[in-house]
């Protein structure tokens, strides 16, 4: 069954990130959207009826989440998916906010998405996050049937990206290249790109 919008009483209370600290139950993704409010910093997400917190991406995340997004997009577009970011993915009581997001549907009016819409996940890899980033979040998404996985690595700034299918229940590797090569991938859709283009050229001097 796919997700539904929670419903929204006009009178219903503010929300408050206290309720992480006063909620005793198990947590799930209707919990968190319905007691949580809205935010742009950290990724508030629920798995297996916990809150998992992340911190705010550092500068170049961002930079490369922002590039990315824009170029994939055009190329999702072409093959009538859609592409955004940070967006609410629901499958069951788990609430998955993965940096990229490609769908089948589109998102407008929605406040979430079920995972059933997605074909492809993707993460940024974080350096302080890498078991999450490389292993458990891809094996999260294998398991709730996520057809395809992009991970970006920015590790010394030569980023990398890696793009895996799901096969008999878990991911295989389909492209990957580092900076200065060409990334190219045929599915779920044609796009290609030189990593390198992801980060702006670090500043003379180093931070200014």
């Amino acid at each position: 069954m796919l997700w539904a919008e929670p419903w929204q009483p006009c009178d219903m209370p503010s929300k408050s990130f206290d309720e992480l600290g006063w909620r005793v139950d198990g947590w799930t993704a209707r919990a968190a959207l319905d007691l949580l409010p809205e935010n742009n910093g950290p990724r508030v997400e629920v798995l297996h009826g916990c809150v998992v917190v992340t911190p705010s991406a550092c500068l170049d995340r961002r930079t490369a989440q922002r590039e990315l997004g824009y170029l994939l997009k055009q190329a999702a577009r072409r093959a009538g998916l859609w592409l955004y970011h940070d967006v609410n993915v629901v499958s069951d009581d788990d609430l998955f906010i993965p940096e990229i997001a490609v769908l089948k549907v589109p998102g407008g009016g929605r406040t979430t998405m079920d995972v059933a819409h997605a074909v492809l996940l993707g993460e940024i890899v974080s350096p302080g996050n890498r078991v999450k980033d490389v292993i458990d979040r891809p094996r999260e998404y294998a398991a709730v049937g996520v057809p395809f996985f992009l991970r970006v690595d920015l590790r010394n700034r030569v980023p990398t990206m890696a793009l895996f299918e799901l096969a008999d229940g878990e991911y295989r590797p389909l492209a990957a290249a580092a900076a200065g090569s060409t990334f190219a991938m045929r599915e779920p859709f044609e796009f290609s790109i030189d990593p390198a283009e992801l980060l702006d050229e670090e500043e003379p001097g180093g931070e200014g």
